[in-house]
Order: C-alpha cells, then sequence, then structure tokens
C-alpha cells in the first residue's frame, strides 16, 4: 500500500552540513513568527548536533517552549534519557526560562501514568482538550527515521499505532524498555513536520518514506502543515533529490 505524499526535501553533502541546514532553517522560521512558539524535540544521534549548533545562534528563546516527541522510562540521567541529551547538547547551553521546557516525567507510579500526566500537561498549554486543524500545537515537530521506519516511539507492530484519541501513550509493546510517546493525532498538529535522516543505514528507509509506502509508520504521518525532509547524501539515493552543497 503506497501513496506518494507531498514532501519538500533538502539533501545535504554530509551530516554536518545537515546539521547546520537544519539549525539554520529552524532559526529563521521561529525568528519569522511572533508570539508563542512550540518545537517537539527528537532524541537519537543525528539531532544531536543540531541542538549543539542551535545554542549558539540567535533565537526567540524567551518566547519558545520544549517538549519531547517521545522518551525512553528511564531516569533523567541516565544515558539513555533523550532529556538528557537534549539538556547536554543545547538547554543547558541557551539562555532558555526553566518554564518553557516541558520534559516528560519518568519517575513515578509508571509509563502509563507519566503518558497521562504529560498529555495534562499538553492539554493545559494548549488550552483545550481537542486539536483544532486551524490551531496546531507544534510550529516545528523534529522527528527521526529509525531503522525500521519509525518517527518518536511508534514501532511496527505496537498497538498505540491505532491510538486516535489518546494525545500521549505509553509503548509497553515494542522496545525493550516502557517508552512514552506522542500519538499520531499529536504529532499531526504541527506547522511543519521535519525528519532529520543520516547515514547508509537509513537510505532503504528514506527511499520508502519518500515514496509513501504506509507500511513504515513514518509514512502514515500526515501533518495538517508541511512535511519536510532533510537528509545527508550518505541517506538519500541519488535520484531522491538534488543536493544542496
Amino acid at each position: 500500500m503506497s501513496g506518494r505524499p507531498n514532501i519538500e526535501t533538502a539533501i545535504l553533502d554530509d551530516a554536518e552540513k545537515l546539521a547546520h541546514h537544519a539549525a539554520t532553517w529552524l532559526a529563521t522560521t521561529a525568528a519569522a513568527t511572533t508570539g508563542r512558539f512550540a518545537v517537539s524535540l527528537s532524541g537519537g544521534s543525528t539531532p544531536r548536533r543540531l541542538y549543539e549548533l542551535l545554542a549558539g545562534m540567535s533565537f526567540p528563546w524567551a518566547r519558545t517552549h520544549w517538549f519531547w516527541g517521545d522518551e525512553r522510562f528511564v531516569p533523567h540521567d541516565d544515558s539513555r534519557s533523550n532529556y538528557r541529551m537534549t539538556r547536554e547538547a543545547l538547554l543547558a547551553h541557551a539562555p532558555i526560562p526553566e518554564a518553557n521546557i516541558h520534559p516528560i516525567t519518568t519517575e513515578g507510579e509508571g509509563a502509563e501514568a507519566a503518558a497521562s500526566d504529560y498529555e495534562r500537561q499538553l492539554q493545559s498549554f494548549y488550552g483545550g482538550d481537542a486539536l483544532d486543524p486551524a490551531r496546531p500545537f507544534f510550529d516545528v515537530t523534529l522527528l527521526g527515521l529509525g531503522p525500521d521506519g519509525h518517527p518518536a516511539s511508534l514501532f511496527p507492530g505496537t498497538s498505540v499505532l491505532g491510538e486516535r484519541a489518546k494525545w500521549v501513550a505509553a509503548v509497553l509493546d515494542g522496545k525493550l524498555e516502557p517508552r512514552i510517546t506522542l500519538t499520531y493525532p499529536a504529532l499531526e498538529s504541527s506547522r511543519s513536520a521535519v525528519f532529520l535522516v543520516a547515514g547508509t543505514e537509513k537510505r532503504e528507509m528514506l527511499a520508502r518514506l519518500l515514496d509513501g509506502d504506509r507500511v513504515l509508520p513514518a509514512a502514515r504521518l500526515r501533518p495538517v502543515g508541511k512535511t519536510l525532509v532533510f537528509a545527508d547524501a550518505a541517506a538519500a539515493a541519488p535520484s531522491n533529490s538534488q543536493i544542496q552543497r
């Protein structure tokens, strides 16, 4: 089953240029707005360099709010924590008000309780419990592309793929540790959903994403705004796009 989506692509020479391109794009996008600016952050290795670069840029820090698309249910000081990676790369190095940082709580009764708590936080920030396509939650949603085609923690074969009511859900039937993830409705409530893809091991998944292969969880994402892919040449087949040097 496929249906080629409308995706804007930028293919860069290498991972470093990819990070620079993404950081510049994010800073420019934020600067062009007024009022509150909301970003959903991605974990993993690819965005780390983007975050490091962003920390040294001119950015509307005071009015930008930072959320997480997914998190492992581990303490925030654990090496597997997306929050820890983001704090080390970005949050600790930029003048971001603490009130603007909205991590997923990973200590307490369990992953399901953490998911419910984060959903309440999101609804409080949004000012309602129903997402309006005319008023997207996120200005930018940053996403990775897993080796099995998953975005956030929406893994193939997991029950969360069918969740359309909750904004946040626990993933207990996926990887080794429980995870908390934004669901499709929350991820799709975005003006710009941006996939960051690097490395030869992502080439097949990227080609299938661009072809609209809805077997992949990532290819099922249909944001109310636009979808962009920033990839390096290693991840991109030569026919996917003209390389931006």
